[in-house]
């Protein structure tokens, strides 16, 4: 992961509601949850949520598919993986008595 692909994974993240919703969908795994649903979770209108969703999936966060007359919804788990080793290289190469 580079720079500016963390920047935005970190800026779409540091809004409460998306960072609700992604810990939210992060509980579904890689079966995803409908929108509706979500919606449902945060009291918060479709609209709204579709445009923190929006966000998200232009950080790569999230990607989503149609099932049935739902739309699914998934966390890039890959994503947030690379975002923590991103934060965690040369951890500590500075640190001559190691990471404690």
């Amino acid at each position: 992961m580079d720079i500016k692909n963390a920047l935005n994974a970190f800026a779409a993240l540091s809004q409460e509601t998306r960072l609700r919703i992604f810990k939210i969908l992060i509980e579904y795994g890689k079966e995803g949850v409908a929108a509706g649903e979500i919606s449902k979770r945060l009291n918060i209108p479709h609209n709204t949520l579709s445009f923190h969703l929006s966000h998200l999936s232009h950080a790569g966060l999230v990607s989503s598919k149609r099932q049935g007359r739902s739309i699914i919804y998934v966390a890039h788990f890959e994503v947030i993986d690379n975002l923590i080793a991103f934060l965690m290289k040369n951890c500590c190469l500075k640190n001559k008595g190691g990471c404690s």
